[in-house]
């Protein structure tokens, strides 16, 4: 089958380790720790946590203060990295079918800032004190709502939900809407800001989250001594684009998306299948998909959790994929870095993937030390390593045995010839 090309044109995002990208790759690339202490609000009540929290955020930069005032921050985060995407895309200033331009930009969670404090009204005051914006701004689908509204794509505006693969799979279902030509160009990705006490007394109260309170041994993934994963919030953004159609308006092009799969474990509602069948399955369609071989990937960004299950299980499921290969792939797991963006991490992490391949540098594992006999790979520890990267993939695993995988390919001017 012959299926159209899909490049990536813009990327934006705004996360724990920078507000922009190029902000997010300098710190990547030099192991940056964007954890800390809780600032959001006041944690006093709860066990102490650390998080990953953007910094200095000025939602005037992004939105009227009217508006500011009245959208909850995942929505925010969101229109932030989706003006600097299309920015990037250089599509201001140019004239494009808007029906034919969608929006896939998701949530794992949606509004959750909103619902917690709309809940406290209504029990602690009375439920007639409910603001008027509390659905629009609590529900997942206006994270595109609002991006596809101030953008005017009027084409498909769809949050694709699984959870902590979330934005992955956006960022796959808006690739294969352009691969089978419904659709010229799009906004995919994800955002999430659920850094409140509702969240976090959520993923605690399910023991999920590392208890550590040194900021360089909470999220360390595929270490022995890792204890959970560490929430975070954020927003990443990219513009995905049919190949003729960005070169016929002269665009600069990112990277190449050659492959994408998703599947489901069945197997359990938060614990990976202990088998590692799905995402060993779930990689192997997407290296299918792209027409490559497994040796052809040198660098992986993992999902990479620093949960017990999930390290081991996707170490296992990487060496079973690549076998000896495994070995000469870099496993730069990011969320040591910017921590777990739950719903949103996906697209964070496919852009720092790009710049991956665009700057030929694997981003570190930082705060790696003690090495895990059931994590054998090269997680890249604590610094980041130079080398060739033509092809990259990216794993997300969600609550419900959700997996995700997506291929990246390096362009260069040439492959244009290659139509």
């Amino acid at each position: 089958m012959n299926h159209r090309r899909v490049v990536i044109t813009g990327m934006g995002t705004i996360n724990a380790i920078g507000n922009n990208v190029t902000e997010t790759w300098d710190n990547a690339v030099r192991g940056l720790n964007g954890i800390g202490p809780i600032t959001l609000f006041d944690a006093s009540r709860q066990k102490p946590y650390l998080v990953g929290e953007v910094k200095d955020l000025q939602p005037d930069r992004y939105v009227s203060a009217k508006e500011a005032k009245r959208m909850d921050r995942t929505m925010l985060l969101g229109m932030a990295a989706a003006m600097e995407a299309y920015d990037d895309a250089g599509l201001s200033d140019v004239t494009i079918d808007r029906d034919r331009f969608g929006t896939y930009v998701t949530s794992g969670i949606g509004g959750l800032g909103t619902i917690n404090e709309e809940s406290k009204k209504a029990h602690l005051i009375s439920p007639d004190r409910i603001s008027p914006f509390f659905v629009p701004n609590s529900i997942i689908n206006l994270v595109a709502g609002n991006i596809a509204i101030r953008f005017q794509a009027l084409g498909p505006a769809m949050a694709v939900v699984t959870a902590c693969s979330s934005a992955t799979n956006a960022i796959g279902e808006a690739f294969r809407a352009i691969r089978h030509g419904y659709m010229d160009l799009a906004f995919c990705g994800g955002a999430e800001a659920s850094l409140n006490e509702i969240g976090i007394g959520g993923f605690a109260s399910m023991k999920a989250i590392s208890p550590s309170l040194d900021i360089d041994r909470a999220s360390i993934p595929f270490d022995l001594e890792r204890s959970g994963f560490v929430m975070a919030e954020g927003a990443g953004v990219l513009i995905l684009e049919e190949l003729e159609h960005a070169l016929n308006r002269h665009a600069k092009i990112h990277a190449e998306v050659i492959g994408y799969a998703t599947n489901c474990d069945a197997f359990h509602i938060t614990q990976p299948d202990e088998n590692a069948r799905g995402i060993i399955h779930c990689m192997r369609l997407a290296l299918q998909d792209a027409q490559i071989e497994p040796e052809m990937i040198d660098y992986i960004n993992p999902h990479g959790t620093s949960t017990y299950y999930n390290d081991r299980l996707e170490s296992h499921a990487i060496r079973e994929v690549f076998g000896a290969h495994a070995d000469h792939i870099n496993i730069g797991a990011t969320k040591s870095m910017h921590a777990h963006a739950l719903g949103a991490v996906g697209g964070i992490e496919a852009i720092i993937s790009v710049k991956a391949i665009q700057n030929d540098i694997a981003p570190p594992t930082i705060n790696y030390r003690v090495k895990d006999p059931e994590c054998d790979l090269n997680y890249t520890p604590n610094h980041a390593v130079h080398r060739s990267i033509t092809y990259a993939l990216k794993n997300s695993l969600g609550f419900g045995g959700h997996n995700a995988t997506l291929i990246f390919k390096k362009w260069r001017d040439e492959d244009a010839e290659q139509q």
